[in-house]
């Protein structure tokens, strides 16, 4: 998935600069995701450590990361599963078309009238499947990955869902086919939290704590609230000429209030080393996340200059602090 903020060109990086401070074995380690997004840092350490504990605010990061981290064993079934919601009759009386696609007269064009009906038939399904008990939460959020992920592929926007395009662009018109989201297996126990952060580290505890936060004014809430109504598949009513739902502005997208949670998650966090990746383009300046890292354990900083968006380059810090516990 095309992902603002992603890690997916920088994942090497840093797994290498974590192994340089913590060492090259973490089978022994817990490794929390704090803001998880789309699962690439937490897939890179899920089968090297003890235990992986992966978070987000975002619902639809929570379903996808629910699939990648925490999903453990070889679904039954789970081919036939995708072969027979790919075969199922369109339904026309869904939330998506009805809201989100131009032949329902909503105005708004994210998906083409087609694809639109489909994802409405096979969320659907899967939502009747899970509450007549005949899967399980693992094949459910299994299900649901799929489908974020294939629905992505063909959205009718330029990237991101804080708007559409007028017109289809070629990958919209094409049909969409539900196919299997993907995830390794493993004997360990993961856990996945759908929570703010800034609750969630007063209850967890490890060795390495990877924060990634909203850097600017961005919303995650706002420009992915597509993939919310999918995972949510709530009723409620669309608003504006974008359809948006309710969302959670964070704190970390606020100029006001960005350093008091960023200190307060630095200060609670009970971990032996928090690592924190933040962009040279951030509301805090590299100065001021040292300010206030550097009260907590012995501080260091890495830097990696890289592409951003395929136009232009910009730097990614990694702040590093071994906490005096």
């Amino acid at each position: 998935m095309n992902y603002i903020g992603s890690k997916r060109k920088l994942v090497s990086w840093i797994e290498n600069e974590i192994k340089s401070f913590v060492g090259e074995d973490l089978s022994e380690k817990i490794f929390c995701d704090m803001f998880a997004g789309t699962g690439t840092i937490g897939r890179r350490f899920k089968p090297q450590v003890k235990k992986l504990i992966a978070n987000d605010l975002e619902h639809y990061s929570y379903i996808l990361n629910k699939n990648y981290i925490q999903n453990s064993a070889t679904l039954e079934s789970k081919q036939e599963r995708i072969e027979e919601l790919n075969a199922l009759d369109v339904q026309e009386n869904g939330f998506i078309y009805k809201h989100y696609a131009l032949g329902s007269g909503s105005k708004r064009q994210y998906f083409s009238d087609m694809n639109a009906k489909k994802i409405d038939t096979i969320r659907q399904k899967i939502q009747e499947w899970y509450l007549k008990k005949e899967i399980d939460e693992q094949m459910y959020t299994f299900l649901l990955a799929s489908l974020l992920e294939s629905a992505d592929k063909v959205a009718n926007t330029a990237s991101v869902y804080g708007s559409f395009l007028k017109e289809l662009k070629p990958s919209a018109k094409e049909l969409l086919v539900l196919e299997a989201a993907d995830f390794s297996s493993h004997t360990q126990e993961h856990s996945v939290f759908n929570k703010d952060a800034n609750i969630l580290v007063d209850d967890i505890c490890g060795d390495i704590l990877y924060i990634d936060p909203p850097y600017n004014q961005r919303q995650y809430g706002l420009y992915y609230h597509m993939l919310n109504t999918i995972t949510r598949y709530d009723n409620f009513e669309p608003q504006g000429k974008t359809g948006l739902r309710r969302y959670t502005r964070s704190n970390y997208c606020k100029t006001k209030e960005v350093y008091d949670s960023f200190e307060a998650l630095i200060e609670n966090a009970d971990f032996e080393y928090i690592f924190v990746s933040y962009s040279s383009e951030g509301h805090m300046s590299k100065e001021e996340i040292k300010n206030i890292m550097q009260k907590y354990g012995t501080y260091s900083v890495q830097t990696k200059e890289h592409q951003r968006f395929d136009v232009g380059t910009t730097f990614e810090y990694l702040h590093v602090i071994k906490k005096e516990r």
